[in-house]
């Protein structure tokens, strides 16, 4: 059986763990320096900045999903799904699509025109995934960032 719920504040140490199972897949487990306490003064105040959705596989914690809100001079509010991550034991059974379908409704409720995310161009299993909600790839863009920490 499948559960997904709204992370609470005492959820933020097996967020943190499924953050850096995720690096470690995507072979960036270097990468990871966000602490509990940006979690929770981020999270968990008045205007969180991020929402996350844990999700349960007979009751055992399986995957989770982040996201936030921006702004789009295009296409106005937008949902980032900034990670969706299934632990490997706990793939093919569906939770992904819930956790996908969730943020879209999350979306939705929040009056967003649509959501965006990323994914590596060698994660061809999340790629063909993507392809069943009909989401365009784009391979156009090119990821920028700079650090000032």
């Amino acid at each position: 059986m499948i559960t997904v719920r709204k992370a609470i504040k005492s959820d933020i140490p097996d967020i943190i763990c499924l953050v850096k199972e995720l690096a470690l897949f995507e072979k960036l487990a270097n990468e990871v320096t966000v602490t509990e306490e940006d979690y929770l003064i981020n999270g968990f105040m008045d205007n969180p900045l991020y929402g996350c959705n844990l999700a349960f596989f007979d009751g055992k914690l399986a995957a989770f999903s982040l996201w936030y809100f921006r702004f789009s001079t295009w296409k106005g509010k937008r949902l980032y799904l900034e990670d969706l991550y299934v632990k490997e034991d706990y793939r093919g059974f569906g939770i992904g699509k819930i956790l996908l379908n969730t943020a879209i409704d999350e979306a939705r409720l929040c009056n967003c025109s649509g959501l965006m995310w990323q994914v590596l161009d060698w994660n061809t299993s999340a790629i063909e995934f993507y392809k069943k909600f009909n989401a365009n790839l784009d391979g156009e863009w090119i990821n920028v960032n700079l650090n000032i920490k």
